[in-house]
């Protein structure tokens, strides 16, 4: 069934607050900003409830980092009397920034994962409004020797699988890709196959600097991912990876989507180089894998044609589960950008916004 004309919700999670955008009957409204002058680093929308609940991880310079929920699609705003997440006393931590705020499957409908900084993961049995650390991958071995990349020690990116609870990926920066298939009780590594070109040994078991994954719709152990230079693919859960990036102008990146019902389909958006932070070419263009990564095509009709300097952060790639899908990327231009079809065309749905951190797209009643 096609639901081209449906009604969307789009957050859009800036410097500077917090924008929702609304798409009904085919046109989009664009709010006031929710948490002025705070950045806001994650969102999370939770459709397994009948009213979806929106997640934000909002920093305020003043008070620090917070996560609050709503029920009613961002017209109000809860959090917790006591910090949602919070590092237990024997860590010697404190929480720095909240990364990642992941609803799970539908196997565990009421689990919210964090990823934090510094460097760990947190679960939540109550829809997100209190965590506890998953003390395993925090006492994994390797975790002291965890660095942190260019954006901090940050657990950024974490994927579970809906035909098992027991089965979580994460990807940190700058350790690499670590899974779970026991709940969380243990994890190991996963990055044969990855490259490491800024290590002495650039085949380590950890340490790349992973800067996304995204999991297939349809062939769930096929993941793609967008590296610190490489773009990647696995066909066995992450247990090795395969170099994807021939046919690209540039294979350094910070985002990567799947087709939310479409396999072999996936998004990125080509950065220069990790020293030369803009669009490859200085072209505005999408990049588009319809056979799981052996040829790319670029989508650009209705974006900038002329030259282009707003790059598109780990997070600020999104789809939506519309059909044909909604594709959506915001730029630290603070410009905002979405495709109804797949990607085919696009429009521009904002402008002169602070930076962009991250965007988050679903269908809504």
């Amino acid at each position: 069934m096609t639901t081209h004309a449906a009604d969307v919700l789009l957050a859009v999670g800036t410097r500077k607050g917090l924008f929702i955008g609304r798409r009904r009957r085919g046109r989009w409204e664009l709010s006031e900003p929710h948490f002025p002058a705070q950045a806001v680093y994650s969102i999370g929308i939770d459709t397994r409830r009948a009213t979806p609940r929106l997640l934000a991880g909002a920093d305020s310079a003043h008070w620090g980092p917070s996560v609050f929920h709503s029920d009613d699609l961002g017209e109000s705003w809860e959090e917790p009397a006591r910090p949602a997440v919070k590092y237990p006393d024997y860590t010697e931590s404190s929480l720095e920034r909240v990364w990642q705020l992941q609803p799970a499957g539908p196997a565990a409908p009421d689990v919210v994962y964090a990823g934090t900084e510094p460097g760990a993961l947190f679960r939540s049995e109550d829809g997100g409004e209190s965590f506890e650390l998953v003390r395993p991958l925090w006492e994994h071995p390797s975790h002291d020797q965890w660095v942190p990349g260019g954006g901090g020690l940050a657990v950024h990116t974490v994927i579970t699988d809906p035909r098992t609870a027991d089965a979580v990926t994460v990807a940190v920066s700058t350790a690499g890709v670590f899974r779970t298939l026991d709940g969380g009780a243990s994890w190991s590594p996963s990055n044969a196959g990855v490259k490491a070109v800024f290590l002495p040994d650039p085949d380590p078991e950890f340490g790349q600097c992973v800067h996304k994954i995204a999991q297939d719709p349809v062939n769930r152990d096929r993941l793609y991912l967008q590296n610190h230079w490489g773009v990647y693919r696995s066909d066995d859960a992450g247990a090795k990876w395969t170099d994807i990036g021939s046919g690209l102008p540039s294979d350094f990146g910070f985002a990567v989507a799947a087709h939310p019902h479409r396999g072999d389909v996936a998004y990125v958006f080509p950065i220069t180089a990790d020293m030369d932070r803009v669009p490859a070419e200085h072209r505005c263009r999408v990049f588009r894998t319809s056979d799981a990564g052996a040829s790319w095509e670029a989508l650009s009709e209705g974006l900038p044609q002329e030259d282009h300097y707003g790059t598109v952060l780990r997070d600020a790639l999104c789809v939506d589960d519309a059909d044909p899908a909604g594709v959506y990327f915001g730029n630290r231009n603070g410009e905002v950008f979405a495709s109804a079809d797949d990607g085919d065309t696009w429009q521009q749905l904002a402008a002169h916004l602070p930076d962009v951190l991250c965007v988050r797209a679903a269908v809504v009643a």
